[in-house]
């Protein structure tokens, strides 16, 4: 078998004993990130949302479900937003915007 298949079979015979519950779990984790307050970011910027949006590239539609906490960025957008928070010049910078 190749090492491929050892392992995605190892991984759904771990699954299968965790799903019956013959295991305590403790050797398992699961990470979820921190919510990011999009809003904050926003806030630090001195930016409307329609400006925030338009320099990001973001919809307003989004950007307010994510300030109402309706929902939460994910992927590539969490990304995103993380260096916007981090370094908003640099961002800016390289989309030409200041």
């Amino acid at each position: 078998m190749s090492p491929l298949a050892d392992s995605i079979r190892r991984g759904l015979e771990e699954s299968l004993i965790y799903a019956k519950g013959e295991t305590d779990g403790s050797g398992y984790a699961v990470h979820i990130p921190a919510p990011i307050d999009v809003r904050a970011i926003r806030a630090k910027l001195g930016m409307t949302q329609e400006q925030f949006a338009g320099r990001f590239g973001f919809s307003v539609n989004t950007l307010r479900h994510w300030e109402q906490g309706k929902r939460q960025p994910e992927g590539p957008s969490r990304a995103y937003l993380l260096v916007i928070d981090r370094a908003p010049d640099a961002v800016q910078n390289a989309l030409g915007a200041v």
